[in-house]
């Protein structure tokens, strides 16, 4: 059984004619959903592109490209200020989805190794050795296969290795001795690829979970995250018996169900990402800090930053003047908001589950939001459990994980305590 197979090839440009190809591939690429709704990540592609095509390849320096993509003075700490390899990180996450979820074979396609801001360009062409007869032990080996599914050319190009490099010499070893030998060590080889077949076929047959799905944009080429979390002081005058912590507080403190939130956070992103996270309170945090980096807003009505950011969404937090209610934009008669005839400590809470891209930071933002400390408390177990991604999945009815999400919950509380987390409602764009 024969088939041509085709394999990737650095391409490098030498004619008018094939950087053009290059730039037409490039504006398919930045018209692609993964980079039209950002200015980052396309400046920074199309930038360092057009550099290697006009033979600069050399002047893409970390510093330079702060400099000259994002604006930042010729001095600036690089090792504080990660913008570059941040949006290089995701640059390449992007450019990865891009080419797995597209429905055709490009002739070029960029790509930007890891460790590298110069990019690459891959030609695909087709290896005529692999239309040979493959000799009887191997093919026997992997045929079963081939017939159900050829093994992928990303998977053996991820794997390092390509079948012509396996596929036996027909002038091996003139002993029988030797040539048993070879014929082990071919197999072997084969068994390799096989699995490099294997492991790519699972992967597209497993998508990941529910929970890796809502955490993955955020934990992306991450290794500290910043939790911003609102703060309080005692008053007297409020049913919660708090009040927003001002940024001229200087000692606010935070509840048991808000610590009980960030610790959730935290332990998850440690687990599951190996991600450390740092604490922080939303009154003194300046919006410099919550540029360029994947941010978590604990808390809803006193967090100034989750009331700002969500402002734009389809469900929010309405003017504080008007009552602590969570409204949808939608549908303006559709109002969530804590029975103020019962005590606080048994009126049922309502909160904020949010991940989108925010355009004003440019980057992720994940709110975990009660009108009062129960929800908060509720939507940080919320995105932390499997079965409430699950669940959160299912209302969805559709897979989430480039896509920005909220979801409004209803939070049981008896005497105090934080109940159970119920799905109102869900919105995915």
């Amino acid at each position: 059984m024969s088939r041509a197979s085709a394999i990737r090839d650095a391409h490098h440009p030498q004619t008018p004619q094939e950087r053009e190809a290059i730039l037409l591939e490039l504006q398919d690429v930045l018209a692609s959903p993964h980079f039209c709704n950002s200015k980052r990540y396309p400046a920074l592609l199309q930038y360092i592109v057009e550099k290697t095509l006009a033979g600069e390849s050399d002047s893409l320096k970390e510093r330079t490209l702060g400099v000259e993509v994002f604006d930042r003075p010729p001095s600036y700490d690089t090792n504080a200020d990660t913008v570059v390899r941040y949006t290089a990180g995701e640059v390449r996450k992007r450019l990865s989805l891009y080419y797995h979820e597209l429905g055709r074979k490009p002739a070029i396609q960029i790509s930007l190794p890891a460790g590298s801001y110069v990019p690459e360009f891959l030609h695909l062409q087709e290896d005529s050795e692999l239309a040979a007869p493959s000799p009887p032990l191997i093919h026997e080996a992997i045929s079963p296969l081939r017939e159900v599914e050829p093994i992928s050319p990303w998977a053996l190009s991820d794997s390092g290795v390509r079948e012509h490099e396996v596929r036996p010499s027909l002038t091996l070893s003139g002993s029988r001795k030797a040539g048993r030998r070879d014929r082990w060590i071919l197999a072997g080889a084969a068994a390799i690829v096989l699995l490099a077949g294997f492991g790519w076929r699972y992967h597209a047959a497993h998508p990941r979970t529910p929970l890796e799905s809502f955490w993955m944009p955020v934990l992306h080429d991450q290794s500290a995250l910043l939790v911003c979390i609102g703060g309080s002081v005692f008053s007297q005058t409020h049913p919660s018996g708090v009040a927003t912590a001002t940024k001229d507080v200087d000692y606010p403190f935070i509840s048991i169900q808000s610590a009980s939130a960030a610790a959730q956070i935290s332990a998850l992103l440690e687990r599951t990402g190996g991600v450390t996270t740092q604490l922080q309170s939303a009154a003194t945090t300046p919006l410099t800090e919550l540029r360029d980096h994947p941010v978590i807003l604990l808390g809803g009505y006193n967090n100034q930053w989750t009331l700002r950011m969500v402002q734009p969404l389809r469900f929010h937090f309405a003017p504080v003047d008007e009552g602590e209610i969570i409204v949808d934009s939608a549908h303006p008669d559709m109002r969530w908001q804590r029975d103020s005839s019962l005590p606080y400590s048994g009126a049922d809470d309502y909160a904020l589950v949010a991940r989108f891209h925010d355009s004003t930071t440019d980057s992720w933002v994940v709110t975990l939001a009660g009108i009062g400390r129960n929800g908060t408390e509720a939507a940080a177990q919320f995105a932390s459990s499997p079965h409430y991604m699950q669940l959160l999945r299912d209302q969805a009815g559709t897979d989430f994980t480039n896509k920005n999400v909220e979801a409004v919950l209803k939070v049981s509380v008896v005497d105090g305590k934080t109940g159970a987390p119920a799905i109102l409602a869900v919105h995915v764009w």
